[in-house]
C-alpha cells in the first residue's frame, strides 16, 4: 500500500509523533548542556540546544522537579528547537515557589539531558544572598578553569555574567591575541575568522557553550547575562565599533543584529517583549527585602563613539600633549552611556528598592565605574628594575606601557572605553544613586583586572563601592608583565578610589550579603594553562552601612 504525504502526516499525529509545532519527535543530542536564567519569584526561564538526526525542528519534553531525582515533578510540558533558532529553546516555568531549588531537565525519546538546578527568588525576609559575577571568556585564552570552581561553590544563588561571553576576534597570525595560547592548547577559535555574519556569531556560541566545565556552571545556577563589546565587535557603541571596517565587514547594523539574535538564542534570557527595543536589556531583580540587582545596558542603546588618544588628544606647539583640549572633549555633558530612557528605568527601580526597606542596590556594570588615571609604574621601581622590565616586555603591551607611563604625567583617564570615557554620565549616575539614598554596590566587568574601588563623585562624596571581576580566560597586563611587578600598587598609589587591584590572576567575584555587610572576595584560579588547578580568595573586603550609603571597603 502506497501511503501519501498527508497521511503519513495524520499517521504521525495520531501515534503522537509530532509536536504541537509540527517537529517529529526524535532522539536528540544536548551537546550544549542546560541553562537557567532571569529568575523570579514564580518562574525560571530554562534553556537547551537540540539537535537530531536529521536536520529540522525538534521536540522535546522538559520537567522541572523539586528534587534531583525528579520524582516530585512540579511542571513538565514540550517545546520546539527550531532551526530558525539555531535549534536551540527556550521555556519560561511558570507557578515555582519562591525562594526554592529546582532541579529542571530535557528529554527526546531516550535521550535526556544533563540536569541543572536552580533557584527562585526570595520573596519577604531574607537574611543572606550568595552572588557570583564574571566576565571575559575568550575560548582560545585558556581553559575555563574559573567555570568549574564557579560549579563547586557551596552556595551560589545566582550568576552575573557582565559580558564577552564570547569573543568575536580570530587571530589570523601565531602572534595575534589569544592565539599563541589557543595553539599550545589546541583552542583555536571556530571559525576561523572574526564573526560577522549571523551564522558566524552562532557557531563561536556553539563552539564557547561545547565546553563541558562551561556547561557545569551554567548547570550550578540561574545566570543573568548581559553582553559587552566583545559579544559583538571590540570597542563598540551603538553607531559603530572600533573594529568595524564597512569595505570588509559590510553594515554595522546588520553585523549587529545577526550579533544579538545569536545571543539571544544562545542565552537564557528573556527575548525583548512587544514594544521594547531589540537591544535594551536592562532588567532589575528583587532578591526579597535584602536586595535589588539592577543590570544596565552599557553598549548598544545609547552610548556615544568612544574617544582615543591618538585621534582626540591634540599636540601642542611645544609638542606636549593639549590636555585643556582633550578634557573639553571629554567632559561634553551630551556624551551619553546609558541614555535617558535608561536613566529615567534606573531611578524608578533605585528609588522603589530604597523605599521597600531593602538595605542594598546592587547594579552590574559592563565596565569599570571608578575614577582611574595612568598610574606612574616607574616611581614604584628602582632604575634597575624599571630598566629589566622595558626589556622583558613584548609586543602590544612594551607600547601600552611605555603610552601609559607618559600620561601619567597629566590628569588623564586610563581607560577611555570606561564610564571614565564618559564623566557627565558618570555624574548622571551618581546623583540618581544620591538621590535614592541607595546604598550602592557595583559588579562590573571589561578590564580583566581585579578592582576594589570606593567610589565619590567630583564633591568627594562617597557613593559606593566596586567590585570588578577580572577575566575567566582573557589576557591582560599580567599575562605579559614578569611576575612581581607592582602595577597594582602603581595605581592604588595613582588613584585615591582604587582600594586594591591585580593584574595578575584569572577568576571571578564573590559577594556575599547579610542585612549589615557587604563582603566582596576576589576569587582566583592558579591557571588556565592545565586542567589541573586551585581555586582560593585573592583578597576580601566588607562594606558595612554608614548612614545613607556605605562605608569604605575594609580588608578582611
Amino acid at each position: 500500500m502506497t501511503i501519501n504525504r498527508r497521511q503519513m502526516a495524520a499517521l504521525a499525529v495520531g501515534a503522537g509523533l509530532v509536536g504541537a509545532e509540527g517537529a517529529v519527535a526524535q532522539e536528540a543530542v544536548f551537546a550544549y548542556g542546560v541553562a537557567a536564567g532571569d529568575p523570579a519569584a514564580d518562574s525560571l526561564l530554562i534553556w537547551t540546544h537540540a539537535a537530531g538526526v536529521a536536520a529540522g525542528p525538534v521536540t522535546v519534553r522538559w520537567q522541572v522537579a523539586s528534587d534531583r531525582t525528579f520524582r516530585r515533578i512540579v511542571a513538565k510540558g514540550t517545546a520546539t528547537a527550531l532551526p530558525a533558532r539555531d535549534n536551540t529553546l527556550k521555556v519560561e516555568v511558570e507557578g515555582l515557589k519562591p525562594g526554592r531549588t529546582y532541579y529542571y531537565r530535557f528529554l527526546a525519546g531516550k535521550s535526556v539531558s544533563p540536569v541543572g538546578q536552580a533557584r527562585t527568588l526570595p520573596v519577604g525576609k531574607t537574611d543572606d544572598l550568595v552572588l557570583i559575577s564574571c566576565c571575559c571568556a575568550m575560548y582560545q585564552g585558556g581553559y575555563f578553569n574559573a567555570y568549574e570552581a564557579i560549579a563547586k561553590l557551596p552556595r551560589v544563588d545566582a550568576v552575573i555574567h557582565l559580558g564577552d561571553y564570547i569573543y568575536e576576534v580570530a587571530g589570523e597570525t601565531p602572534n595575534d591575541y589569544g592565539q599563541p595560547t589557543g595553539v599550545q592548547l589546541n583552542r583555536l577559535p571556530q571559525p576561523r575568522h572574526t564573526c560577522v555574519t549571523l551564522d558566524d556569531y552562532r557557531k563561536r556560541f556553539a563552539q564557547t557553550r561545547s565546553d563541558p566545565q562551561l556547561q557545569a556552571a551554567h548547570a550550578r545556577a540561574a545566570w543573568i547575562c548581559c553582553w559587552d563589546d566583545h559579544d559583538l565587535a571590540n570597542d563598540d557603541w551603538k553607531d559603530g565599533a572600533q573594529a568595524q571596517n564597512p569595505a570588509t565587514d559590510g553594515s554595522w547594523t546588520v553585523r549587529k543584529q545577526a550579533a544579538v539574535q545569536a545571543f539571544y538564542e544562545w542565552s537564557p534570557i528573556r527575548d525583548p517583549g512587544r514594544g521594547q527595543s531589540f537591544f535594551a536589556i536592562n532588567r532589575s531583580f528583587d532578591f526579597g527585602d535584602l536586595a535589588s540587582f539592577t543590570m544596565l545596558e552599557t553598549r548598544l542603546t545609547a552610548r556615544d563613539a568612544l574617544l582615543t588618544y591618538g585621534r582626540d588628544l591634540p599636540l601642542l606647539a611645544s609638542g606636549e600633549p593639549d590636555v585643556a583640549a582633550f578634557q573639553k572633549k571629554l567632559q561634553n555633558p551630551d556624551r551619553r552611556m546609558i541614555g535617558p530612557a535608561q536613566e529615567a528605568w534606573l531611578k524608578r527601580v533605585l528609588q522603589a528598592s530604597v523605599e521597600s526597606g531593602k538595605p542594598w542596590q546592587i547594579l552590574g556594570s559592563g565596565v569599570v565605574l571608578a575614577q582611574v588615571s595612568n598610574p606612574d609604574l616607574k616611581a614604584q621601581m628602582s632604575a634597575k628594575a624599571w630598566e629589566a622590565l622595558n626589556a622583558f616586555i613584548t609586543g602590544y603591551y612594551k607600547g601600552a606601557l611605555a603610552d601609559v607611563q607618559a600620561r601619567s604625567a597629566y590628569d588623564l583617564p586610563f581607560d577611555l572605553g570606561s564610564w571614565d570615557g564618559y564623566p557627565a554620565a558618570r555624574a548622571g549616575l551618581y546623583a540618581m544613586i544620591k538621590s535614592a539614598q541607595a546604598r550602592a554596590v557595583v559588579l562590573s566587568g571589561d578590564s580583566h583586572l581585579a578592582w576594589v574601588n570606593d567610589l565619590h563623585d567630583h564633591a568627594g562624596t562617597r557613593v559606593g563601592v566596586e567590585f570588578g571581576a577580572t577575566a575567566i580566560t582573557s589576557g591582560g597586563w599580567g599575562d605579559s608583565l614578569p611576575p612581581g611587578t607592582p602595577l597594582g600598587e602603581a595605581f592604588s598609589k595613582r588613584n585615591p578610589e582604587v582600594a586594591f587591584m591585580d593584574v595578575f590572576k584569572k577568576g571571578f567575584v564573590r559577594l556575599s550579603l547579610t542585612r549589615t555587610e557587604a563582603r566582596g572576595e576576589l576569587m582566583d584560579v592558579s591557571t588556565v594553562l592545565d586542567r589541573s588547578f586551585e581555586s582560593g580568595v585573592i583578597k576580601g573586603f566588607v562594606v558595612t552601612h554608614e548612614g545613607e550609603g556605605v562605608s569604605a571597603p575594609i580588608p578582611v
